[in-house]
């Protein structure tokens, strides 16, 4: 899967040659996450951030196939009995993150469950402390750079 890996606590680097590659690095990810995480996924437009949340729901035991840009309606939500939930945030429109909170951002950080926002970098000052980011770079032949980081807690 990766041409280099390079793993600690709170940080991780892949290089990935395909969706499918970033689909597995995404369910691989998925175990680890708990109830009331927050994940920021940075990277530019067509970089497989989608792509990552469909392997995060099914690393969840949601179903991947409902998983869609939620570009237009901000906020998705993935629910399965037995599963952890999954709130799927897009900011890609959001000019500014205070319209999330007009659509309570906040209370999903709250619930029982993981919440990921597409376009993260947008809204980083409204997450809580310790959420996680995800960027991806986008490199030649198809290959996405992914670096997965705990972003730290003031102190």
């Amino acid at each position: 899967m990766t041409t280099s890996e390079r793993s600690r606590p709170s940080e991780l680097e892949c290089i990935t040659r395909s969706a499918e590659e970033t689909r597995a690095l995404a369910r691989r990810l998925a175990p680890q996450l708990r109830p009331g995480d927050v994940v920021l996924l940075v990277g530019e437009l067509g970089a497989g951030k989608t792509t990552f949340v469909r392997g995060l729901a099914e690393g969840l035991g949601l179903d991947p196939g409902r998983v869609s840009s939620p570009t237009f309606v901000l906020i998705q939500e993935y629910e399965r009995e037995g599963a952890p939930s999954l709130y799927h945030v897009d900011a890609y429109r959001v000019r500014d993150p205070c319209e999330l909170l007009e659509v309570g951002l906040e209370e999903y950080f709250e619930r029982p469950g993981i919440t990921v926002i597409e376009w993260g970098d947008k809204v980083r000052e409204l997450v809580p402390p310790g959420a996680i980011e995800i960027r991806f770079e986008v490199l030649e032949d198809d290959r996405r750079r992914i670096r997965v980081r705990r972003l730290q807690r003031p102190t």
